[in-house]
Formats: structure tokens, C-alpha cells, sequence
């Protein structure tokens, strides 16, 4: 059992309530999975930067410093790159004025043990062991900004406890998928996947979707397209929350076996493990409130 809120916020004058609004909806799911949590904010200013790739490592702490992470990244990138390290909980966000792919390259050469845990231009990603509302605050959550937001509370049950096998898994620009459930046959994904030279980061059944999606989109895939292809080759039960720059979507199993609610209005869409999750959103009471079909992908973008 694990918990999922995601938001997507329509009217620009609610960004500024973004992180509140979507740590009001954690609270409600925490005992839903008390192992860890992670976070995945959109287009927040002062996580990520205007023409910048932004890339989330693992850990607060690294082999460098920021001073010296920053210099090795200097010499390396163009002179007008502007590499900044910072530090936010338990999360260190690197950023510079190229495209992602160039800054991946940058930090696993000066950090080959760095994990990176989320990539692109408009998302941060932050993940760790602990209590989530603990999580949120350490990370400053409730003070954040933004278009859309993504968070999950953790029960392990197929793979260990660790900020490596939290969710959100962020494997290409921009994409994030969290995952409420279990894939039966996610070895021999992982499997098919690998021989097609996909490298993995963490033995969590989880990432092998990630993974997956990312490949199906890599090929020519609308989001839908993939999620629906994902369906078809994957066994098990599951809800699933994926998002991109600009859009957000919304599948469960074809039993429906894991819980899901969605709340929309002409403001947001929001959707939660549990009903009460969304029941301190704006206009809850006007919201077309409604469970996912089975089999359903469902799919917003801003």
C-alpha cells in the first residue's frame, strides 16, 4: 500500500499555493506508506532556473564540495554556462545553462557514484528515508511555487527501504512516474529492457515502468500511447500517476485494484489515494469529482 497526490494547477494566480496545497494533500496520505517519500515540483523558481537544465542527485551530501563540484563543472561546460550546486533536505540540485543531456555527462564524469534522480528543464525532484510530512518540511515544501506537483508516500513491499527506491522515478527530461502496487513480471521487462541498453539505477519494480514509458515516448509514443502500450505488457496491479512539462496522466489496472480519486475544476486537476487527500481543495465542492476507470489512461496538459 502506497499513497499518491498529484496537482496540476490550470489558473496561474493558484501557482504560488502550489506546495501548499499539495502538502495539505500528503498529510492525508502519509500512513498509506511511512517508509519514504518523494517529491516531484514543476517550473519552481529557485529549484530550477529560466534556459537551464536541472539535474536532482541523490543525497544532500557529495564527494565534492559545492565549491569544487562547481569548478569542475566550469571547466568543463561553455564559459557561459553558469553551473550552480545547491543543497535543499536531503537533495543536491545542480543547474547550468545547457541542454540536460550535456549536464548528465558533465556531473557523471566528475561524480561517477552521483545518482541522478531527476533531469530536464522544469522539474526538481526530491526523494529520502523518513517520515513524509517530515520529508516535505526538510525539503520546504509548503513554501514552494509552481504549475504542477507530484508526491508519494512509500510501503515497501518488493524491494528495500531506501531513498534510491522511493518514488518518483525520473528517468528522462521532465518525466516523472510514481506507482501505487506491484508489476508481477517486471524482471523480464527489466530484462528485455536491458539487452536494449537500458542502464538502471535501483532494483524497485517501479523504475522498470519509468523505464519503459521513457522508452515508448524515445519512439515516437504520445504519453497515452505509451501508457496504454505499458498495459498491455505489464502484469499486476497498479495505479499509476505520470508526469511531463506540460501534462499529467492517470491509469489504473484493468481490475482497478488500487485505490485512485481525481477532483476537476477549471483551475486544477488533483488526484489522491483517498478521497479526503482532496477534500481542503479550492472549490472541492463545485469539483467534478470521479474514480478512474479500469484500464482508462487519462491525460491533462497545460
Amino acid at each position: 500500500m502506497c499513497g499518491i497526490a498529484a496537482l496540476q494547477l490550470r489558473n496561474p494566480s493558484l501557482h504560488p499555493q502550489m506546495g501548499s496545497l499539495l502538502s495539505s494533500m500528503l498529510c492525508e496520505i502519509v500512513e498509506r506508506g511511512p517508509d519514504s517519500a518523494g517529491l516531484a515540483v514543476y517550473n519552481t523558481l529557485g529549484l530550477i532556473r529560466d534556459g537551464a537544465a536541472t539535474l536532482s542527485l541523490l543525497g544532500g551530501s557529495q564527494t565534492l564540495g559545492h565549491r569544487e563540484l562547481t569548478e569542475s563543472l566550469e571547466a568543463m561546460l561553455p564559459v557561459d554556462s553558469l553551473p550552480v550546486v545547491k543543497t535543499v533536505g536531503d537533495t543536491t540540485l545542480v543547474s547550468a545553462a545547457v541542454e540536460p543531456g550535456l549536464l548528465v555527462k558533465a556531473v557523471t564524469e566528475t561524480l561517477p557514484q552521483a545518482t541522478i534522480i531527476g533531469r530536464g528543464e522544469h522539474v526538481a525532484v526530491m526523494k529520502s528515508v523518513g517520515h513524509p510530512m517530515e520529508i516535505a518540511a526538510s525539503h520546504g515544501l509548503a513554501e514552494m511555487s509552481g504549475r504542477q506537483g507530484l508526491s508519494h508516500t512509500r510501503m515497501a513491499t518488493e524491494s528495500a527501504v531506501t531513498a534510491g527506491g522511493s518514488h518518483p522515478f525520473s528517468v528522462a527530461d521532465d518525466l516523472c512516474l510514481v506507482h501505487n502496487g506491484s508489476f508481477s513480471n517486471h524482471a523480464t521487462i527489466r530484462r528485455q529492457l536491458k539487452r536494449d541498453g537500458v542502464v538502471f539505477d535501483s532494483d524497485n519494480d517501479t523504475e522498470v515502468g519509468a523505464r519503459y514509458v521513457a522508452s515508448r515516448l524515445q519512439q515516437g509514443d504520445t504519453l497515452e500511447e505509451a501508457l496504454v502500450n505499458l498495459g498491455q505488457v505489464f502484469d499486476g496491479f497498479y495505479t499509476l500517476v505520470v508526469t511531463t512539462a506540460d501534462s499529467m496522466a492517470v491509469v489504473r489496472d484493468p481490475i482497478a485494484c488500487k485505490p485512485a480519486i481525481i477532483a476537476e475544476t477549471a483551475d486544477y486537476v488533483a488526484m489522491a489515494s483517498e478521497y479526503r487527500a482532496l477534500a481542503g481543495l479550492p472549490g472541492i465542492d463545485t469539483a467534478r469529482i470521479f474514480e478512474p476507470e479500469p484500464g482508462k489512461v487519462y491525460t491533462w496538459s497545460l
